[in-house]
Order: C-alpha cells, then sequence, then structure tokens
C-alpha cells in the first residue's frame, strides 16, 4: 500500500460505507440521496482522474505537426531573405518596415506554438475544473441539509411557528447527523484530490485548495454545532455507527 497519493478504491469504499451508515440510521432523510450522489461522482472521479493523467496522443501529434511546419516554414523564409539573389539596398525607411513586419511575424509565430503546446495541459485544465465545480455543488447541498439542524432548540422550551423547521431528532441522532455531514464534507475534498495529484496545473490546484477551504469551513460551523450539544456532557460517548 502507498502512503505517497491518496487510493481512489479506497476513497469510493469510504464513502459507499458512509452511505450504508446513514441508511441504516436515518433510512428516510435525504442525506443519504446526497451521499448516494456523491458515490457516484467519486467513482467518476476515479475514471476521469486516471483518464486526465494520461496523454491525450491525438492532441499531442497535431501539436507537433503544427509546431513542425511552422518551424521548417519560418526558416526556409528566413534562409530565402538571407541567402536570396538580390541586390537591393534597403533605405532607413524600409529598413524600419521590414524590421515591423519581422517582429510581428515572430509574435504570431511564437503565439501559434504557444497555443499548440499548451492546447492538451488546456484541454485537461478545462476537465478538471468541470469536475472540481461538481464537487463545489455537492459541498453546497451537504451545507444545506445541516443549516436547520440547531441544537440550540432541543434544550429550550419555545413556540414554533408554522413554517419552523421539523424537528424530530434526539440528541443522539443529530450528533450523528451533524457528524455524518462533516464526514461528507471531509471526503467530499479528498475526491477533488484525486484530480491533481497526479495533473499538477496551477490552476486545477488552485481550484481544488479551493474546495477544501471551502468545506474546512462548512465543517468548522458544524463542529461548533457538536460543541454546543455536548456543552453539557463533559464525558459524552464517541461511538460510531
Amino acid at each position: 500500500m502507498s502512503y505517497e497519493q491518496l487510493d481512489a478504491d479506497k476513497i469510493v469504499a469510504t464513502i459507499d460505507t458512509l452511505h450504508r451508515r446513514i441508511v441504516e440510521r436515518f433510512p428516510a432523510a435525504g442525506l443519504a440521496q446526497v451521499c448516494q450522489k456523491l458515490l457516484e461522482i467519486a467513482k467518476a472521479a476515479r475514471e476521469r482522474s486516471a483518464q486526465i493523467a494520461r496523454p491525450i496522443r491525438g492532441v499531442r501529434f497535431l501539436s507537433a505537426l503544427v509546431i513542425g511546419v511552422v518551424v521548417i516554414s519560418t526558416g526556409w523564409i528566413a534562409w530565402i531573405v538571407l541567402h536570396g539573389e538580390t541586390t537591393a539596398v534597403l533605405r532607413s525607411t524600409e529598413l524600419i518596415q521590414v524590421l515591423e513586419a519581422a517582429m510581428s511575424a515572430i509574435v504570431l509565430i511564437g503565439a501559434t506554438v504557444f497555443f499548440f503546446v499548451t492546447l492538451e495541459t488546456r484541454i485537461k485544465r478545462g476537465r478538471a475544473l468541470k469536475a472540481i465545480h461538481t464537487l463545489r455543488c455537492i459541498g453546497h447541498i451537504i451545507d444545506m441539509h445541516q443549516l436547520t439542524k440547531d441544537p440550540e432548540r432541543l434544550g429550550q422550551e419555545g413556540h414554533d411557528t408554522q413554517s419552523s423547521p421539523k424537528r424530530t431528532m434526539t440528541e443522539f441522532e443529530l450528533s450523528r447527523y451533524l457528524d455524518y455531514c462533516s464526514e461528507m464534507l471531509s471526503l467530499t475534498g479528498k475526491v477533488a484530490a484525486l484530480y491533481v495529484q497526479t495533473f499538477q496545473d496551477a490552476v486545477a490546484v488552485s481550484a481544488v485548495n479551493d474546495i477544501e477551504n471551502l468545506t474546512t469551513d462548512m465543517s468548522r460551523k458544524i463542529w461548533q454545532k457538536l460543541m454546543v450539544l455536548h456543552a453539557n456532557e463533559p464525558d459524552v460517548s464517541t461511538r460510531r455507527a
């Protein structure tokens, strides 16, 4: 077992186990459906991350062909200009025009070469960013599910309005529910990291870091709720299921 890279199979297995735990504890909860969707995304990420890591041979061949044609054409034109049979003497104004045209051609050639050299990376980056955006949406959906789970209401007597959220969970059930949300957020960040552990693109890595920061901030809110929930229970059990 390698401890230098994330194992996509292990991440998928962990999410699958978490999904079963949620279904067994809260069979009618929408959180189970969200976890099922996260599981599907993780399975797709396992395949997509491996695909992104592989070279796109068609793009590489096209890029090499175009760059080769540009370089050969540029060299051929330069050879004709330098070794061609000409006795013309350029005046200063004509020389400036020739230099301006040459500089424009060099910039255009450089832009063309740069476009094709970075084409494969940009294609892979687009695929990674699209998948990472899906994980960002999943993170917000998970956060929505814990939004109305207020632990302070358990120890307070008060009158609910018609629009008040239904509160049917016990203290233990609420603790488990919030913990499941925190685990899902953490695993969302790990799924995102799969896309950049073999594709070290600065833009994609930055997007994954944003996902990590987002899910960490959301988890922090959940743990604040858990601290309030167990504020009066210093010896609370840490059992899991």
